[in-house]
């Protein structure tokens, strides 16, 4: 456990002695804030029409509904671009700048080391969202938040960052440019993003398990506040085996040395 807290402490640090960190960060919450903003006013003049027609919308207004739950939504999404510039340097330059073989040599496993990379990089996830939290924070002052759903959306958005990060940490494990692997990241998660699409024109046992294996699939309930097992075991699942994909591909890299 020392020798996991020891490279999660270098990550760490290298995150904050880098400008990665307040870039990514300081860019994902500029944006997130414009975001939060438009939809609080675009609910505010949907109050105001619902209000002032005689004939307007049945049923009640719904802050969760109108602004939470396309907040929650627009997230899932813009991660999926964000994450990795979080983990495309993680390997990518220990292998351009040599230090991987100082690593593997040391009285660290490859598990330690990995598992020491991925809970730097999901605790910077979480540093950041947590600041994005704050937003409903506030929401909260002046509107009734129903707080079942946004815990259940938060959940998801937990499993969605380390499924996100463990796929990230997996294409940085590929190549020794951090571009290439940023780019490998993304289309990878593009393509989980949108494997459901491919349901529709296949036969009906493979639409159940491209259905299956589609994100967008499993988040959309927990993101309305249904929190299903299937959906947790399913991001556990996508996270071990990344993980597992990473360390068999570090453990290549060294045999062939």
């Amino acid at each position: 456990m020392g020798n996991i807290v020891a490279v999660f402490q270098k990550e760490m640090r290298s995150y904050f002695g880098s400008p990665i960190a307040y870039v990514v960060a300081g860019v994902f919450l500029l944006f997130m804030g414009f975001i939060f903003r438009n939809l609080v006013l675009n609910f505010n003049q949907i109050s105001l029409t619902y209000m002032q027609s005689a004939q307007g919308p049945r049923g009640n207004l719904n802050v969760n509904d109108v602004v939470v739950r396309s907040f929650f939504a627009l997230q899932f999404f813009i991660w999926m671009i964000v994450t990795p510039m979080l983990t495309m340097r993680l390997y990518s330059e220990e292998f351009k700048t040599g230090t991987i073989e100082l690593l593997m040599t040391s009285p660290l496993t490859t598990w330690q080391t990995l598992l020491g990379k991925f809970s730097a990089s999901l605790t910077m996830y979480l540093m950041i969202e947590f600041a994005a939290f704050m937003l409903l924070g506030m929401l909260s002052f002046y509107a009734e938040i129903d707080w079942g759903p946004v815990i259940a959306a938060y959940v998801a958005i937990l499993l969605l960052g380390g499924t996100f990060i463990s796929a990230g940490v997996f294409a940085s494990s590929l190549t020794d440019n951090q571009i290439v692997a940023a780019v490998v990241s993304f289309f990878l998660l593009m393509l989980l993003w949108m494997i459901d699409w491919a349901s529709h024109f296949t036969n009906e046992m493979l639409a159940a398990l491209f259905r299956h294996l589609s994100i967008l699939d499993h988040m959309q309930d927990m993101s309305r506040g249904v929190v299903d097992t299937m959906d947790i075991v399913f991001f556990l699942s996508a996270i071990l085996f990344f993980l597992f994909l990473t360390h068999t591909v570090l453990e290549s890299r060294n045999w062939r040395k």
